[in-house]
């Protein structure tokens, strides 16, 4: 069986646009911006992550550096919400507050917010592409809390299944197109979509096809 053959909630199309790693053990293992590039695969996505987010009330969406500032942006439009970057150490030109984390890849980084970007008490969902080892999104937790905002809910394409990732199932609304229980989240816990191996580029051109 295939990531796409077990159910309506398996068989979201747009999720086999998305390219393998080819440049090595540095990068992430796949690439979702060819999901992005395609206006219907975009928009898909995005519908579903809405539906899925109705009744889970923010006041602002915070993305994360860098890929997450292209759904947390789109949601945040969408619910007519402000959008709040939470940048790489160095980025911002005003006073910040930083934090350390290790990344997917095991380095250490640094992560700033804006002092202040909110009032105490307001509600932020935090938006990243995908959940890997929980480290950069711990580093976002941890910024909104210590400016004494709550933490709405958690969004991404996928989230990866471990200790730390189950915690925040546990502790937060999470909010994926990947689904909990779906063939694809199996795949992705293995770190490799079977949709590899039919992969071509060309499906994700602007005005390709389904």
């Amino acid at each position: 069986m295939t990531a796409t053959e077990k159910g309506p909630r398996d068989a979201r199309w747009y999720l086999n646009l998305m390219s393998p790693n080819t440049k090595g053990d540095q990068f992430a293992w796949f690439d979702p911006t060819s999901l992005y590039i395609n206006a219907a695969a975009f928009e898909d996505l995005t519908d579903d992550l809405m539906a899925d987010l109705e009744g889970l009330a923010f006041d602002v969406v915070g993305g994360l550096d860098a890929m997450g500032f292209v759904l947390a942006a789109a949601i945040a439009a969408r619910r007519k919400v402000g959008f709040l970057p939470i940048r790489k150490a160095g980025k911002l030109c005003v006073d910040t507050d930083k934090v350390s984390f290790t990344n997917y890849s095991k380095r250490v980084q640094d992560m700033e917010l804006r002092l202040p970007a909110f009032a105490p008490g307001d509600r932020v969902l935090l938006v990243d592409q995908w959940v890997e080892t929980g480290g950069t999104m711990d580093g976002a937790i941890r910024l909104v809390e210590r400016q004494g905002g709550v933490v709405a809910g958690l969004a991404s394409i996928g989230i990866e299944e471990n200790a730390v990732t189950l915690d925040y199932r546990a502790r937060f609304p999470c909010i994926t197109a990947i689904v909990p229980g779906s063939v694809w989240q199996e795949e992705a816990n293995t770190k490799r979509f079977s949709s590899f191996d039919s992969y071509d580029p060309k499906k994700a051109f602007p005005n390709a096809d389904r």
